[in-house]
């Protein structure tokens, strides 16, 4: 694990300093406790077999049962402090990985794909759970069993001790060799089983898609592709793991079976006496099973490594939306905005101009309507007034205020949003709607859902309020979920309403309903709409007529045939059995 890596990992175990003492007083007591037990074999041997005295060997016996004791408790003490550990700091890993993504721009989502950092978040950190809570101990145990069992070799018999030294560079060798290897390795295989799983992901949410294009044989080949490549890496890394550790294996138990024809040797010429040899067998056996599983442990830090570096760097992800050191005050909003000389350029799309020197003034409660062909700017306009990004130039004001001289939330606490594809999440009806104020009572969420026209469809229910919606809102129509939405959006109670295509894709009957519901929800508030059917935006104070980031025109419906062209030509398009003289009668009710 590189060094940057282990001291950033380390810092979540600075708070439970008290917890990592306890783990490593008990992993010391159970490393002397295994070691003492060398002492008790030739002790046993010497003392007790030697002599044939039965009073000593019970004597020895019972000294070497209570090791026994004292280490099985020394070894409850420490699993369970160390799993502790492991749990705790993993626990407080995912809060705060969660707590950073969450605040997170939005443009951080579209150029990293949501299904690979939830793989981040599953695989990664319980791979670092089983290193933190497992893996680091049994290394340290080991290390520790290392030292004190070569010191013990010296005080048994230097001359054998040293022949069994003499093998530990040749083990520390393949250990420094094989690691970077295996590091890489896991590296790769941790990255191409989180596409494997963002692929899967992304097929089953779109399960319909897939299934109405027949596409199911093409995924899964391409899914069969993917997961070949990750078991291939897997593989070659599990065999660089292998070679590792059989490679060790091979080079300890030779120097143990050397040390035993030399240790037999002596035995016999009378040199050392049969317990010492014993001991002698115990702690080499000690070193060199600590050598192979400090081998076989390397594998899985490295792996660990590959794991703390893809969660560092969703850590150290910059958030480039922040919140100023110093916010300004926002006075009482009633819903003026403007737009000064507005340009902007998605970072991912640096050619193309979002918005281009865009100047609009909303004054209070009107309602202006964004028309245009797509690609006009429309949704930009949105995501920069909520500030889900930062123009490049010019300033958005909402009450006169630079909106990033103001707080974050403060800001967006003015805005409630209605898209056309509505977020609804997992959970009951109820907490749906309260989504936009979680302090708000069942009455409360009642009265926004009646107002809404969302009540008696709720009463319907099995469950009634209490109903459990899918991912999704799966289990709902169109207009069922565009009215909880307006229902949450009521409840917000923000002076200023964004509606973005909230009814392009509902039936005659479900759109008529979120008609009724829209009209109260507008009431009294400033609202900006997204519209493509202009029959729906006729009634609107103020049409602004976008195209490609710019300002085209500006006017009500009946001016701006007359003034605008590319309006003119919209009309046209959606009206087209229908003589421009009858344009400026509407088509149909509208719902404003």
């Amino acid at each position: 694990m590189h060094r940057q890596h282990f001291k950033a990992a380390a810092q979540f175990l600075i708070p439970y300093r008290r917890q990592v003492i306890y783990s490593l007083m008990a992993l010391c007591f159970t490393a002397a406790i295994m070691l003492s037990i060398g002492q008790g074999v030739r002790l046993l041997i010497d003392q007790g077999f030697a002599t044939q005295s039965k009073d000593l060997l019970a004597q020895y016996v019972g000294f070497f049962l209570l090791l026994v004791i004292a280490l099985a408790l020394g070894t409850f003490v420490r699993y369970y402090w160390v799993t502790w550990l492991g749990e705790r700091v993993i626990a407080d890993l995912r809060s705060r990985v969660f707590n950073h993504l969450i605040h997170l721009h939005p443009g951080y989502f579209e150029q990293n794909r949501s299904l690979e950092i939830q793989s981040r978040l599953t695989a990664d950190l319980t791979l670092l759970q089983t290193v933190i809570g497992s893996s680091i101990s049994f290394a340290l145990r080991n290390c520790i069993m290392m030292i004190g069992g070569v010191a013990w070799l010296f005080v048994t018999n230097a001359k054998l001790a040293a022949l069994v030294t003499l093998s530990v560079p040749l083990v520390i060798a393949p250990i420094l060799i094989f690691g970077r290897r295996v590091r890489r390795l896991s590296r790769q295989s941790q990255d191409k089983v989180a596409a494997v799983g963002a692929y899967a992901g992304e097929v089953l949410g779109q399960i319909k898609t897939v299934q109405a294009y027949n596409h199911q044989a093409a995924d899964q080949r391409q899914f069969h592709r993917q997961v070949e490549q990750a078991f291939d890496t897997a593989i070659e890394r599990a065999f660089q793991r292998a070679l590792l550790v059989a490679v060790t294996i091979f080079l300890v138990l030779s120097a143990v079976g050397s040390m035993l024809w030399i240790g037999g040797i002596d035995v016999i010429d009378g040199r050392i006496s049969p317990g010492e040899l014993a001991a002698f067998v115990f702690y080499s056996i000690i070193v060199g099973s600590a050598v192979a599983s400090i081998s076989e442990v390397a594998g899985d830090l490295q792996r660990a490594a590959g794991a703390t570096e893809r969660i560092l760097e969703l850590l150290q992800a910059p958030n480039l939306i922040q919140s100023p050191g110093k916010p300004l005050p926002l006075p009482r909003v009633s819903g003026n905005l403007m737009i000064d000389q507005v340009c902007f350029v998605y970072p991912a799309r640096p050619e193309v101009m979002a918005i281009d020197q865009l100047t609009l003034a909303v004054h209070a409660g009107e309602t202006l309507a964004l028309v245009g062909p797509s690609g006009a700017g429309k949704s930009t306009l949105f995501d920069l007034l909520l500030r889900f990004f930062d123009v490049q130039s010019g300033a958005i004001r909402l009450e006169g205020v630079d909106i990033r001289s103001l707080d974050l939330a403060a800001l967006r606490g003015n805005f409630a949003l209605v898209s056309q594809n509505p977020a609804l999440f997992f959970g009951t009806i109820m907490e749906n709607i309260r989504y936009a104020r979680p302090g708000a009572t069942d009455a409360a969420v009642r009265l926004v859902a009646e107002a809404a026209h969302a009540h008696d469809f709720i009463m319907q229910l099995p469950q009634g309020y209490d109903t459990h919606l899918g991912d999704l809102g799966l289990g709902l129509s169109g207009g069922q979920k565009q009215r909880l939405a307006i229902a949450r959006a009521l409840l917000a109670d923000a002076p200023v309403l964004l509606l973005d295509e909230a009814t392009s894709a509902l039936d005659a009957q479900s759109e008529y309903w979120v008609q009724q519901a829209l009209q109260r929800l507008m009431r009294d508030r400033t609202t900006l709409v997204i519209a493509h059917r202009l029959a729906t935006v006729q009634s609107a104070d103020r049409i602004a007529v976008l195209d490609h980031g710019r300002l085209d025109a500006l006017g009500t419906h009946a001016e701006l045939l007359r003034t605008s062209e590319l309006y003119a030509k919209l009309a046209a398009l959606q009206f087209h059995s229908i003589s421009k003289s009858d344009l400026a009668l509407p088509a149909s009710p509208p719902y404003y």
